[in-house]
């Protein structure tokens, strides 16, 4: 028994993992590492969620649990363009009876930052309650600010006070 507490107690050796030659793909501008299955090595571009990421395997029939470097270039092509011009439900799509055009619409990479960037930008000029939460750098859905948010505030006067004690 003794023995067997020895063991437990002798710290092992490091063993340094292998190192394993790992590609970098390009999928719509963002580089993903190829080891990745396909299902979830989408869901790493901005805009696309696993609900369409799913979509997008079933509707192109591709095996999800490929990993994306296996992936041939043809597959790939017809997964970009899927992805800039999809034909999904419209619940799937992030940007429904949009503003400007009034359709329904898939944003995804820097063109879903930059709308989101125009989007608060515009309700910042009309004034709207939303824009001035966000120039106030406050919570914009409601939250209670009561306790959390506070990153932004200045320091109280008790807090103040405690700092010059010491």
């Amino acid at each position: 028994m003794a023995k067997e507490e020895n063991k437990e107690t002798e710290k092992k050796a490091y063993v340094p993992k292998k190192e394993v030659h790992v590609n970098l793909i390009r999928v719509l501008g963002k580089d993903i590492r190829g080891d990745h299955k396909i299902g979830s090595a989408l869901t790493k571009i901005n805009g696309i969620s696993w609900a369409f990421s799913n979509a997008v395997c079933k509707i192109l029939k591709l095996d999800r649990s490929v990993t994306l470097q296996d992936v041939s270039k043809e597959d790939l092509k017809k997964i970009e363009e899927f992805i800039t011009n999809p034909e999904v439900p419209v619940f799937l799509k992030n940007r429904r009876k949009d503003l400007d055009s009034g359709e329904d619409m898939h944003m995804s990479g820097v063109d879903l930052k930059l709308r989101k960037e125009f989007d608060i930008k515009r309700l910042k000029k009309i004034k709207a309650y939303r824009g001035v939460r966000h120039s106030a750098n406050l919570p914009v859905r409601g939250q209670r600010t009561k306790a959390n948010f506070r990153k932004n505030r200045k320091p109280s006067v008790a807090a103040a006070k405690k700092k010059e004690k010491k």
